[in-house]
Formats: structure tokens, sequence, C-alpha cells
């Protein structure tokens, strides 16, 4: 078996996600513990007793995603289980992040800090209102992007996330978003939704986040990752830490290519993924984009307990 391990993105979130990892290892407690004094804040306290509204607010959601995969991954590893039975690592957005802290490429303190700026510069891009996303389903890559395209008339509309072969998500102006969502039921889209977020995401209006990522991550130090990243912007396998660097800047504003990533890595000898933390959306992707690519998701004691099993013996 070759796998990868794959780190999930905004909208995996739910109040309660990694408590029973954290009461039943010390491991996964202390990463929560590490996010909390990284950020000044009880973090941990909103994941697990909080609002669910609070939790969604991308300034939260993004570090506390992030924690709770990186408290999989210490659990893991305290059952004998390191990074390095994966061949890459993979991560949906801000998952990139979870995936290069996992990797050893990035300390927790400073995945929690960069992600609690990326999520305040991001939201802090667009005013509340001027921008929308939306998810377009039934139709493939080529025909949203001619779709975004004929709907800007001089917006910006474009397709951000190409998560899977039916499911292209667009962001941009919300009035070229809204024209989008109508073009493409016009041209037999099976649905077209606008996606309840606070930005639009991963299209050119995210300019301004990207050049507070870029003066961050100036400040940061980034390792070479113990097992190479399959990046959203390229959608194959890197492990130069300049060039992960400028790529993290780039996807703010770029495209997250995660069809092509799992079709790489498909390519490339990968046969099983394991998706770490919170939620099985990307596991629902591979399946539509590489069939004969097994997957499993790891979020729970549980859960990491019959993984570090198969994963020792396999």
């Amino acid at each position: 078996m070759t796998r990868a391990f794959l780190f999930p993105g905004q909208g995996a979130q739910t109040i309660g996600m990694g408590r029973d990892l954290a009461i039943s290892y010390p491991q996964a407690r202390a990463v929560f513990d590490e996010v909390d004094a990284a950020l000044g804040e009880k973090l941990s306290t909103l994941i697990w007793e909080g609002e669910q509204d609070q939790l969604t607010l991308t300034r939260n959601a993004q570090p506390a995603l992030m924690a709770t995969s990186m408290a999989v991954m210490a659990a893991l590893q305290a059952e004998g289980v390191s990074v390095t039975a994966a061949a890459f690592v993979a991560g949906h957005s801000l998952g990139e992040y979870s995936a290069l802290a996992a990797a050893g490429a990035l300390g927790i303190g400073d995945a929690a800090r960069l992600l609690r700026l990326r999520g305040e510069a991001m939201q802090a891009a667009v005013p509340a209102g001027q921008g929308a996303m939306a998810a377009i389903l039934g139709l493939d890559f080529d025909a949203v992007a001619a779709i975004a395209a004929e709907a800007a008339q001089d917006q910006v509309c474009a397709a951000a996330n190409d998560n899977d072969p039916a499911q292209v998500v667009i962001s941009g102006h919300e009035a070229a978003v809204l024209r989008a969502v109508e073009i493409a039921k016009e041209k037999g889209a099976k649905r077209a939704l606008l996606l309840p977020v606070s930005a639009p995401f991963h299209c050119a209006l995210m300019a301004p986040a990207a050049d507070a990522m870029a003066a961050a991550l100036a400040d940061v130090d980034l390792r070479a990752p113990q097992v190479p990243l399959v990046g959203n912007v390229t959608a194959c396998a890197g492990s130069d830490p300049a060039q992960i660097k400028a790529r993290l800047i780039e996807q703010v504003t770029g495209r997250v290519r995660w069809r092509e990533s799992i079709g790489w890595m498909a390519e490339n000898g990968v046969t099983e993924t394991w998706e770490i933390g919170a939620g099985k959306a990307l596991s629902g992707m591979v399946k539509r984009i590489a069939r004969e690519v097994e997957t499993r998701s790891i979020a729970t004691a549980d859960e990491v307990r019959a993984a570090a099993e198969s994963l020792r013996n396999g």
C-alpha cells in the first residue's frame, strides 16, 4: 500500500471535535494546549463547549481544524505511527498548513498563529456583503470556468475550488456569483447554490490577504517536510521550503486544484488515503476522482486505535 495523509479544510468544523482524543491521549491534549498558548486564548473551550456559529468564524475555524488534525497525528504517534507511514501529505486550503505541521515543516504554534492571521486577513479583505461563493454541481471544471468568465462582466468571478469531477466552487463579487448561479442552472447544473461563507476565498479579491500572509511567512521558520507535500497551487509534490512558502502565498488568491492533486497522487502510486481530522468530505471527493483508491478517515480515539493497528501491520 502507498498512502497519502489528507487534511480537511473549512466546513468540516463541529463542536466537540477532538475532545475524546484529548481525554484519551495526553499527547493530543498537549496539542490543544499549545494552540491555546500560541493564540493567547482558550480556543479549545470554544471547540469543545462553544457555539457552532462562533466556531465557524473563519478566524476560529482555521486554527481549530488544524489543532484537531494535529491531535489525531499526536495520538497516532503515541500508538507508534509517524507521518512517514505516508508517501505524501496534502491539505485542502487551510489543511495545507495542517499537512505541513504534520510533516514537521511547521511548528504547531506557528501554524496556529498563521491560520489566525490568515482567517482574519481573508475576512477583512472584502467588506461584508460584497463577496460570495457558490458550489456548482454536475458540470465539469471547464464548463464552470467558462460560466464564471461569462458572468464576471468586469467584476471578479472565478473557479476557486476544483474539488472533484462534478463539484466546482466559484468565488468573487456577489452580483457576479449570482449571475453565474443562474447561468449554471440554464446550462444543466444539477445544483447551483450559494455557500454560507463569510468571504470570497481563493480569488483575486483576496489580494490584500495574500500580502498579509507574505509578510507573516517571511518571519516563520519553514523546514523541508519529512514527507513531500502535494500543493493546492501546483497539484504535484514538492519539498523545497522557499517554494512551499511562495505557494502558500499564491494559494490565498489561487485555485485549490484538489481534483488534479488526487489524480496526480493516484498516477504516482497512491492506493490509499487517510483523512486526518474532522469530517469525511475529502474521502468523498477522492472516491469521485479516483475510484480505485481506498479511503479511510481518522477523527476519534477509537478510529486512531483501529488505524494504528492497520498502519503498523500494513
